[in-house]
């Protein structure tokens, strides 16, 4: 018996050894990133309920020299979205609404009001203009009170970009029209809503609404954009622009921590849980899946002012992610990747961020052909980065690893250039030879 306790005890030690390996390395990736001032902001990942991760990079007040840290709060951007959909299915268990309820019953002068419901709203299938991309009247409104009435008579104004339901359009006007269809019914803001039907619940202490400015004090933070010197700060918006599309501030850790709630079933019912998840032409309510390899991980992303949010579940692993950024200067998406590769040991060398000279560029460019499958291979620049496009599918970025390879960790792709006229392919277990036409 305590030989078999011996050999258990030896592989709980040699698999924590082993996740740790893996989080130095992570840290070390953002590290990089930051050192090279490519990226400020936070990370949590949580296994279950245990938060095995969780490290912030950079200022949170960056010409103050304030340093970010684990509880400091972000504007999350459209992750918003996902909190007003719980909230409204929640009024739907609640029967306090039904999907089927027409928007004219809270907004009549809504162009095609008789004929919108709140589902309609929550799959963004309205064909409501876009209050905060499509219309380029908004600045009228900056600066000026009564910020949500001014949007509302916005919407209002605007005609119909196609028939209900006929077909999908993301839109920040439907998800503003729900934030006050939410207070409507409630009788109380949507900051009481998001405080008693969320927060509070889950003991999200750093997740709220407010319409007031960045208070460092508070531990919020300011947005940057780095320009060739320095970080230099993002003005800010009022977050009553935004509103109940993308106006809330939490942290990595409570978005771990909400999205893993919503699908254990704490927050709505398996019904309403199983609507939200839905897709309809790639959108659900206010969920979207985000393929990593074969997983599939349900969320929803951000962008407000200079930030950019990540927030993702993957049921099997029971494995929750979010990433906030603050600063940034590289793809967050290809942070994510690298992310998620370290997490699941899979091949990723660090970006290298020296350009490429030009005679390089010329060496590795070219359109290539393979004799072992039926593809074309075209390698070619954009802005000093070498990219790679095979016949009929997306281009990619070509990541060099060393001498004379370069990958792209998302497919799990690696191109070795055995000369200046021919390459392998490594993908999958599997080698394919390519040869420039």
């Amino acid at each position: 018996m305590k030989k078999s306790l011996s050999i258990l005890f030896l592989f709980l030690s040699l698999s924590t050894f082993a996740q740790e390996i893996r989080f130095a390395r992570i840290d070390s990736l953002l590290n990089y990133l930051y050192e090279n001032d490519k990226f400020m902001g936070s990370l949590c990942i949580r296994l279950g309920d245990e938060v095995v991760f969780k490290q912030a990079y950079g200022f949170s007040e960056a010409t103050k020299g304030v340093r970010a840290n684990g509880a400091t709060k972000y504007k999350i951007g459209s992750i918003s979205k996902t909190f007003t959909a719980t909230m409204i299915m929640q009024l739907v268990d609640e029967k306090k609404i039904v999907l089927t309820t027409k928007l004219n019953r809270f907004f009549p002068k809504v162009d095609q009001s008789d004929k919108i419901t709140i589902e309609h709203l929550l799959y963004q299938r309205t064909g409501i203009k876009d209050y905060a991309n499509a219309d380029a009247t908004l600045t009228d409104v900056l600066g000026k009170p009564n910020t949500k009435e001014l949007i509302l008579k916005k919407i209002e104004n605007y005609s119909s970009m196609f028939e209900p339901d006929s077909q999908h359009e993301y839109s920040n006007s439907n998800y503003f029209i729900l934030g006050l269809i939410i207070e409507k019914i409630t009788k109380k803001s949507f900051a009481e809503n998001l405080k008693t039907r969320i927060s509070d619940k889950l003991e999200l202490k750093n997740t709220y609404y407010t319409n007031e400015k960045t208070d460092v004090t508070k531990r919020e933070s300011y947005s940057y954009t780095f320009n060739g010197e320095y970080w230099d700060k993002i003005d800010e918006w009022n977050n009553d622009i935004a509103f109940s599309s993308g106006g809330i501030i939490s942290t990595p850790e409570d978005l771990t921590k909400f999205i893993r709630a919503l699908f254990k079933g704490n927050l709505v019912t398996p019904v309403s849980l199983e609507l939200m998840k839905t897709l309809k032409d790639t959108y659900g309510m206010a969920l979207i899946r985000f393929p990593f390899g074969e997983r599939k991980f349900y969320g929803h992303n951000g962008k407000i002012e200079g930030f950019g949010s990540t927030m993702g579940y993957y049921e099997k692993d029971d494995l929750t992610i979010s990433l906030i950024v603050n600063g940034e200067n590289y793809s967050q998406n290809d942070i994510m990747i690298g992310i998620l590769s370290i997490y699941y040991k899979l091949p990723y060398p660090f970006p290298n961020f020296k350009k490429l000279d030009a005679e390089l560029i010329q060496k590795y460019s070219g359109t290539f052909a393979s004799k072992d499958i039926p593809l074309k291979i075209t390698v070619f620049e954009k802005e000093g980065n070498l990219l790679a496009q095979a016949t009929g599918q997306p281009s990619f970025p070509l990541t060099f690893s060393k001498d004379d390879v370069f990958v792209f960790a998302a497919a799990g792709i690696e191109m070795e250039f055995t000369s200046s006229t021919s390459f392998i392919l490594k993908q999958g277990g599997k080698k394919f030879n390519f040869t420039k036409e």
